[in-house]
């Protein structure tokens, strides 16, 4: 496959912008809000990066266009191949699979065969973006096999690799029909970021258990062949965080915080109120965080109107059948609370179902007394790392779950086990009462580490060691591939691109 001319290409699930399509057939387009872009769109401009993506549109196909400083690679989906490899394969399979399976995962082989496809879609996309000795970097758990097809195509360039949600233990991940061909996917790269410790670690167990190559502390040895070298790959922890500066900024803006003041009013100004920000997602522990407050309502530990809670829940995923059974049961429950113990003119629970911009965000962290983070697993919660950025005041208190990776970080939340009710809602009431004093020393200690830990930070360090590793250069006749994005096949000792599922497999269920 011929070259690109890009030193630096992000492969990612989707575009850093979202992309309109006027009357005429232009194209117009506003960066998409998020941290990853503002952490990787510097080194983008600097190194007229490429970053390759899903438009988020089925059908959408275009030539690769200059936007923001850099160059957009669109790649197409069809409808079929967001229901299988999107909704599908990764959050039907992956996601719930990979979040301690609190929904069971379905393993349907035309997801799988799904995944596959697009995933070397993604990696022929790269191989054709990347300069020879480039570096791409792939993004999450959504195309996990792009790093040993790309390491096929173009065995030049260094790649890395970064997995935003939990990576689980291998007794879990064991039960993946396809586990093998994931991990010779990851395999495929020079680094392999994860958010905690704890994942990298799982992750190299299953290398250990699941492969015949050999673990050594942060490392896996993938034996070379011939001409070619052995091969490190390492694991380690990159715990991913915010543009704090400019978050802490926002917060102190005269309109975030006359805006602050205005919420407290119009949720009838309570002594104290309490803020749950998500997407609705079950892996967000809401049901749980709303049983313990409705049970304190029901305790008489609080009261309406002294005490009220404003939960945003954003929508998330709503084709999916356990989201849209999330939204009924969640929505049942907040009508519950609010008719047992809601008054006149004011609600137990104000219930937002919807995304709100950034500066909103921002003011209701100003405004809120208490931060429920209650997930049951999550890689890492960036709205707890908001929260505190957000509190230049050094007001507020922040109860966190343990099973999230910023409890790693911010040691100084009050820590719970969402799971325990009765200890969820003890910590709540602590966190209610505590000492100013107190108050402000945990709060001092998160923003220094929030502050001095930033998403920039986080970028530059998992870049600074993909930088030390040396790729396995081939010979330029190597680097040729197929024109469709087909991987050719894996060199002995390397891990093979992976195959789609014929229909007689019967590992897993059709």
């Amino acid at each position: 496959m011929p070259a690109g001319a890009h030193d630096f290409v992000v492969v990612a699930n989707r575009l850093p912008v979202d992309i309109t399509v006027q009357p005429d057939g232009s194209l117009t387009w506003e960066r998409s809000p998020g941290g990853l872009v503002t952490a990787l769109a510097p080194i983008m401009q600097k190194n007229a990066g490429a970053w390759v993506g899903w438009s988020g549109t089925a059908g959408f196909e275009h030539e690769p266009f200059d936007g923001d400083g850099m160059r957009l690679w669109p790649v197409p989906l069809s409808e079929q191949e967001i229901a299988d490899y999107y909704e599908g394969f990764s959050n039907g399979t992956l996601w719930p699979l990979y979040h301690d399976v609190i929904v069971e995962p379905e393993f349907h082989r035309t997801w799988w065969n799904s995944y596959v496809s697009v995933n070397r879609r993604f990696a022929a996309a790269a191989a054709e973006a990347v300069a020879p000795g480039g570096t791409v970097w792939v993004h999450d758990y959504q195309l996990q096999l792009v790093p040993s097809v790309l390491r096929l195509l173009r065995p030049d360039v260094r790649i890395g690799f970064f997995n935003h949600i939990p990576f689980p233990p291998v007794e879990i991940f064991s039960q993946l029909p396809w586990r093998r061909q994931v991990l010779d996917g990851l395999l495929g790269a020079d680094l392999v970021g994860f958010q905690r410790p704890g994942d990298a670690s799982n992750f190299l167990r299953a290398t250990r258990r699941l492969t015949d190559f050999q673990v050594r502390g942060p490392q896996a040895t993938i034996p070379g062949r011939w001409s070619r070298p052995d091969r490190q790959v390492r694991a380690q922890a990159f715990p991913i965080s915010i543009d704090a500066a400019a978050f802490d900024e926002l917060a102190r803006t005269p309109a975030v915080l006359a805006r602050a003041k205005e919420i407290r009013k119009e949720v009838g100004s309570p002594d104290v109120l309490l803020l749950g920000v998500d997407r609705l997602d079950y892996t967000k522990g809401i049901r749980h965080r709303l049983k313990a407050f409705g049970e304190l309502l029901e305790d008489g530990q609080l009261r309406v109107p002294e005490a009220s809670m404003v939960q945003v829940a954003s929508p998330s995923r709503e084709r999916v059948e356990q989201y849209q059974t999330l939204r009924d049961e969640v929505e049942v429950t907040v009508g519950r609370i609010n008719g047992d113990f809601g008054t006149l003119g004011r609600a137990a629970v104000h219930y937002m179902h919807h995304s709100y911009p950034v500066e909103e965000m921002a003011a209701m962290y100003r405004a809120a007394d208490i931060m429920l983070v209650t997930s049951l697993r999550d890689g890492m919660n960036l709205v707890a790392k908001e929260y505190v950025a957000a509190r230049s005041d050094l007001g507020g208190a922040l109860v966190l779950s343990e099973f999230t990776g910023a409890a790693d970080e911010l040691t100084q939340a009050l820590l719970i086990n969402p799971h325990d009710i009765d200890g969820t809602k003890a910590t709540i009431m602590r966190a209610i009462g505590m000492d100013a004093k107190e108050g402000r020393r945990r709060m001092r200690s998160m923003r220094r580490r929030v502050l001095e830990h930033d998403v920039q930070r986080w970028a530059d360090d998992f870049l600074g060691y993909l930088a030390m590793s040396a790729p396995s250069v081939a010979p330029a006749a190597d680097l040729a591939g197929g024109a469709d994005g087909a991987a050719p096949g894996g060199p002995d000792g390397e891990p093979a691109a992976p195959a789609a599922t014929d229909s007689t497999e019967s590992a897993a269920r059709s």
